[in-house]
C-alpha cells in the first residue's frame, strides 16, 4: 500500500465510530444459523399460539361447564380441563426445546463475533497497537461482546414469542369484547413513545459505562501485570494504584446504578397501568351490562385472564426494545473495530519470496514518518539507501532515537514506507505476500516475550510440530540446553508470565533457540544484549554468533563492542545514514562512529 493509500486508510479508520446500517449488520450475524432460526421461529409461534388458548377455554369452562343451564356440565368441564393441562404440558416442552435452540444460536453468534474481532485485530498493523492500550482492546473482546450476549441469546425468542403472544392476546380480546379491548389499549401509544425516549437515554449511559469498563480493564492489565507490580512496589505507589482503580470503580458504580435506574419509573408506570386495567374492566363491564350489551361472566373472566397474560409479554417486548437500544451502543463499539481496515495488506498479485536472491535486503531512498506524527514533525527516516548482500553481517548504530529500530521494522513490513522502496530478495516488500516474507525473517529483540507456558511450548511457537530432538538441537546451538535440563522439569518447566522465572540471559537464549527453530534466511537482532550484564552478554553473544552463522544478519547495536566484526556498519543519525564501512574503516575516518566507540570504551574502563 502506498503512502497516499495509507493516509486515505487512516482517514477512513478515523471515521469508523460512525457505524452505519447497524441493524442489518446485526441481522447478518445470524445468517449462518438460518435453519436453526427457522425451527426456533416455528417453536416460538406454536408455543405462543398455545399460550393464548387456555383463556379462551376458560370462557367455555365458565359459560358451558360451571354455569351451564341446568347445572354444571361435569363431562364437558373434564374435557376442557384435560385439554388445558395438555396445552400447558406441550407449551412447557416447546419452551425447553426453544430455549436450547436460542441459547445455542445466541452463544454461537457471540463466539463467532469474538473470534471475528480477535482475528481482525491480529491483522491490524503494528502502529495500531502502539497507540492503543492493551486493556481497552481486551475490553472490546470481553466486556463489549459479553455485554451483547443476552441480547444475542434471548432477542429472537423474546421478540417472536412475545410478539405472537401479544397479537394473539389482542385478537382474543377483540373476539371477547371490542369495547373492553379499547379500554385496555388506549394508553399504549403513550407507553411506546416513552419507551423510545428511555431507550435513547440508556444507550448513552451504556456507551459511557463500557468506556469506563475499558479504562478499568486497562488499569487492571497495567497495574496487575508482573511489570506493573514491580514498578508500583519499586516506587511505593501501591496506594496510588489502588486510588486510581478506586476512582474509576466509583465512576463505574455510578454509571451502573444510572443504567439500572434509567427506565425504572417507566416500567413502574407500565406495571401500574396494566395492573389497574382489570378494575377498570369491571367498571366498564358493569356500565355495558346496564346498557344492555351482552357480556357474560365467562367473557369478563376470560378477558381479564387474557389481559393479565398480555402484561408480561408486553413488558418483555418493551424490555427487549430497551435492551436493543442499549446494546446498539455495544454493537457500535464492536463494529467500530471491525470497520478498521489494516493499513498493511497483501494486494491481489502479491507473490511469495524469490528463493534465488534469498537474504538480500535493500533500501532505496526510503522515507518513513509515523502515522500519528504531526505535519510539522520531521520524518523518522529520510532518504535511506543501502544494500545488504546474502550472508553479510550488517550492523546499524547511532544515538538513541536515530531510527535504527524503525529500519528493522520496515524489513518485515511491520510498518509501510512513506516513500521510497524496501526490497527483500530483490522484490519490493509491498509486492510480497506477508506470510511468505515474515516466514523468512527471524527477530530477537531487546525485550524477550515468553508466554506463561513451558519452555518446550515457548520454543514450539516457532515450529509447532518440532520434535524433541529439534528442540534439543536448537537449545544446544543457543547455549541454553544444559541450563534447561538442570531444571527439575527440564523442557516442561513453566517460565511464568513473560518468563519472569528466568534470568535475562536465559530468556534471551530461549528466544534465540526459538528463532533457530524457525531457521530464517534473515536474522534481525534488535539490541538483543543491551539489557544484560557483561557475563550474560558474553554467553548470549556466543549464542547470537552461532545463530548468525550462514545467514544474513542485521544487528541494531547499542554496545558497539558486539559488532566490531560486522561486514558493514551503518551509522544512523537523525534518520539518515551518515557513515558506513567496517569497524577499522570507521575508526580511521574519525567521525561519529569513532566518537561513540571511544566514549563507550572510556565508560567501560571507568
Amino acid at each position: 500500500m502506498s503512502g497516499g493509500d495509507a493516509d486515505a486508510q487512516r482517514e477512513e479508520n478515523a471515521n469508523a465510530p460512525r457505524v452505519a446500517h447497524l441493524l442489518p449488520r446485526i441481522a447478518h450475524l445470524f445468517r449462518p444459523h438460518r435453519r436453526a432460526l427457522v425451527v426456533t421461529v416455528v417453536l416460538v409461534v406454536v408455543g405462543a399460539g398455545l399460550a393464548v388458548l387456555p383463556p379462551l377455554l376458560t370462557k367455555q369452562a365458565f359459560d358451558l361447564g360451571l354455569f351451564a343451564p341446568g347445572g354444571p356440565n361435569v363431562p364437558l368441564l373434564l374435557e376442557i380441563v384435560t385439554l388445558m393441562i395438555a396445552i400447558y404440558v406441550a407449551s412447557a416442552a416447546l419452551g425447553v426445546w426453544q430455549t436450547w435452540f436460542t441459547a445455542t444460536v445466541g452463544n454461537k453468534v457471540m463466539g463467532n463475533l469474538r473470534i471475528q474481532l480477535f482475528a481482525h485485530l491480529q491483522r491490524m498493523e503494528l502502529a495500531f497497537f502502539t497507540k492503543t492500550k492493551t486493556g481497552i482492546i481486551q475490553s472490546r473482546l470481553q466486556n463489549d461482546v459479553g455485554g451483547v450476549a443476552n441480547v444475542l441469546t434471548n432477542t429472537v425468542s423474546n421478540v417472536l414469542g412475545n410478539s405472537v403472544t401479544v397479537v394473539a392476546a389482542f385478537i382474543s380480546m377483540l373476539i371477547l369484547s371490542w369495547q373492553l379491548t379499547l379500554v385496555a389499549v388506549v394508553l399504549m401509544p403513550v407507553l411506546v413513545i416513552a419507551q423510545r425516549r428511555v431507550g435513547q437515554v440508556r444507550a448513552r449511559i451504556a456507551t459511557k459505562t463500557q468506556e469506563s469498563l475499558s479504562d478499568m480493564t486497562a488499569i487492571t492489565q497495567e497495574a496487575l501485570s508482573v511489570s506493573g507490580i514491580l514498578l508500583a512496589k519499586s516506587f511505593n505507589q501501591q496506594a496510588a494504584e489502588t486510588r486510581r482503580y478506586s476512582d474509576e470503580n466509583d465512576e463505574q458504580v455510578k454509571l451502573q446504578v444510572n443504567l439500572q435506574m434509567s427506565g425504572q419509573w417507566f416500567f413502574a408506570m407500565v406495571q401500574i397501568f396494566l395492573a389497574i386495567i382489570p378494575a377498570i374492566v369491571y367498571l366498564v363491564s358493569a356500565w355495558l351490562i346496564l346498557g344492555d350489551v351482552p357480556i357474560t361472566a365467562g367473557t369478563i373472566v376470560a378477558f381479564t385472564t387474557v389481559q393479565a397474560r398480555l402484561m408480561w409479554p408486553l413488558l418483555g417486548l418493551m424490555r427487549v426494545a430497551l435492551d436493543l437500544q442499549t446494546s446498539s451502543a455495544l454493537f457500535a463499539r464492536i463494529f467500530e473495530y471491525l470497520d478498521l481496515r489494516p493499513e498493511i495488506t497483501d494486494h491481489p498479485e502479491a507473490r511469495p519470496v524469490d528463493t534465488a536472491n534469498l537474504g538480500r535486503v535493500s533500501f532505496d531512498d526510503v522515507v518513513f514518518a509515523y502515522p500519528d506524527s504531526g505535519p510539522e514533525s520531521p520524518p523518522t527516516l529520510r532518504g535511506l539507501t543501502f544494500e545488504i548482500q546474502p550472508g553479510q553481517y550488517a550492523a546499524f548504530v547511532g544515538p538513541s532515537g536515530a531510527g535504527k529500530t524503525t529500519i528493522s521494522y520496515l524489513i518485515p513490513r511491520f510498518h509501510s514506507v512513506s516513500g521510497g522502496r524496501v526490497s527483500f530478495a530483490g522484490t519490493d516488500v509491498r509486492d510480497l505476500a506477508q506470510e511468505s516474507l515474515v516466514s523468512r525473517i527471524g527477530i530477537v529483540s531487546q525485550e524477550t516475550y515468553l508466554f506463561h507456558a513451558t519452555i518446550g511450548d515457548n520454543l514450539r511457537y516457532a515450529k509447532p510440530d518440532a520434535t524433541a530432538a529439534e528442540l534439543r538441537a536448537a537449545a544446544t546451538a543457543a547455549n541454553i540446553h544444559d541450563t534447561i535440563v538442570s531444571f527439575p522439569d527440564g523442557y516442561d518447566t513453566v517460565v511464568g508470565e513473560r518468563g519472569y522465572r528466568l534470568s535475562g540471559g536465559e530468556k534471551q537464549r530461549i528466544a534465540i533457540a526459538r528463532v533457530l527453530l524457525k531457521d530464517p534466511a534473515v536474522l534481525i537482532l534488535d539490541e538483543a544484549t543491551s539489557a544484560l550484564d557483561s557475563i550474560s552478554e558474553r554467553v548470549v553473544q556466543g549464542a547470537l554468533d552461532a545463530a548468525a552463522s550462514g545467514r544474513t544478519t542485521i544487528a541494531i547495536a547499542h554496545r558497539l563492542s558486539t559488532i566490531v566484526a560486522a561486514d558493514v556498519i551503518f551509522v544512523v543519525d537523525a534518520g539518515r545514514i551518515v557513515e558506513r564501512g567496517t569497524h577499522d574503516q570507521l575508526m580511521a575516518l574519525g567521525g561519529v562512529y569513532a566518537g561513540l566507540y571511544r566514549e563507550q570504551v572510556r565508560s567501560a574502563r571507568s
